[in-house]
């Protein structure tokens, strides 16, 4: 079974790459997949994979093998995209200004369109049934796991295990990591808006000074971090941006601050919450004007279950080699694969997409991103690989 997925990867790698190609020059952002999901519906129906639309662009398809009740595997992938202007000049550049797959989503649909095509040639060969999930809206609360799950996505058959990859351009192609227990952080978003009458800059005896209060605040809230916290308990804020005043010689009346909050920790969380919620007030008030502050509580902390991952590992060693797979250092970002896996046995595992002598080494998230391709061969083998043997 093993030589048969890897050549039917190999067989159908130049089919999904440019499947990939497509989806790149195409992306749509959170909750807008809507050209995305009909791309996913035609290609399930082409190869007579039986499919439902859930949380409006959801696709879930499902395929059985022999004995379909014996194990129900869950896979997923995301398919919204992130609103950066592309700066990279290949011939599947972003057809949408603003708009590009700056995370790999497109990879990971790809992925798992491939592994579906192999999976449903193959289910005369395997054990079990495998559930297909292509999932809106990732890179944006409230998560479009939360809203499939809210319409059942882990039901009607409902998965005992879940298994979803994400790209990483810090390994090179063909590479594999795993990691069991807490892998990546919560992530919830601050707005602040601070408010005051306002007023000439050169009298500022007259009002309160709303952008030397945003100041103050931007610094004293990170002694919350820094004297609050276990420095052992991973944790981070960030002030990701000020907005106010648009002339030199006027004291704005209204200052906006956003910015994040990250732990590994639900208890810590939702105490800086509040102690992030009291210093802002009691400032804010203190320097004499008037604040709003919304704390969006978003993405749980990441938990993979710890014998599916060591598991996994030792499967995906059988398809990529001990010497291409290792641990999954743990990580500040978030993902709302977090809600499935804390209902049900999840793996988070991470695909090498990055090539150091093509200089394909930019990050996620940024207007260079990119993959070496031959990363969608080995990632729609193992995605097939796993659902077949754990």
């Amino acid at each position: 079974m093993l030589q048969k997925i890897k050549s039917l990867s190999a067989k159908y790698s130049n089919e999904f790459i440019e499947v990939r190609h497509h989806l790149h020059a195409h992306p749509e952002l959170s909750y807008e997949e809507f050209n995305t999901s009909t791309f996913i519906q035609e290609k399930l129906s082409s190869w007579n994979i039986p499919f439902e639309v859930k949380a409006t662009t959801g696709v879930i398809g499902l395929i059985k093998g022999k004995n379909p009740d014996k194990k129900i595997i869950a896979l997923r992938a995301d398919m919204d995209a992130l609103p950066i202007i592309e700066a990279n000049e290949v011939s599947y550049k972003s057809t949408i200004h603003g708009v590009m797959h700056a995370c790999g989503h497109d990879v990971h649909t790809t992925c798992l369109l491939g592994a579906a095509k192999i999976l449903n040639e193959t289910k005369d060969y395997w054990e079990g049934t495998v559930k297909l999930i292509f999932q809106p809206g990732e890179e944006k609360n409230p998560g479009g796991a939360s809203l499939l799950i809210k319409e059942g996505v882990l039901q009607n058959p409902a998965p005992e295990k879940i298994l979803a990859l994400h790209v990483h351009p810090g390994m090179e192609a063909g590479q594999f990591s795993f990691r069991g227990g807490m892998v990546m952080a919560s992530a919830d978003e601050i707005y602040i808006t601070i408010k005051c009458k306002g007023g000439h800059a050169a009298a500022p005896q007259f009002t309160a000074d709303s952008i030397l209060i945003a100041s103050h605040l931007v610094v004293s809230l990170q002694q919350i971090i820094s004297r609050n916290n276990n420095p052992f308990n991973p944790s981070v804020l960030s002030i990701t941006a000020i907005n106010g005043g648009n002339t030199t010689n006027v004291i704005p009346s209204e200052v906006k601050l956003m910015g994040t909050f990250r732990a590994m920790n639900e208890e810590w969380r939702f105490k800086a919450h509040e102690m992030i919620i009291k210093q802002t007030k009691e400032l804010v008030t203190a320097m004499g004007a008037e604040v709003d502050i919304r704390i969006d509580v978003g993405y749980p902390f990441v938990f993979n279950n710890e014998e599916l991952s060591a598991e996994a590992r030792t499967i995906a060693e059988e398809f990529a080699g001990a010497e291409n797979v290792s641990e999954t250092e743990l990580r500040m970002g978030a993902e709302d694969f977090a809600y499935y896996s804390h209902q049900i046995p999840g793996c988070f595992f991470r695909l090498g997409a990055g090539n150091k002598e093509k200089g394909i080494t930019s990050n996620v998230h940024t207007p260079t991103f990119n993959i070496d391709e031959a990363a969608i061969e080995h990632g729609m083998g193992m995605m097939a690989w796993l659902a077949v043997k754990v």
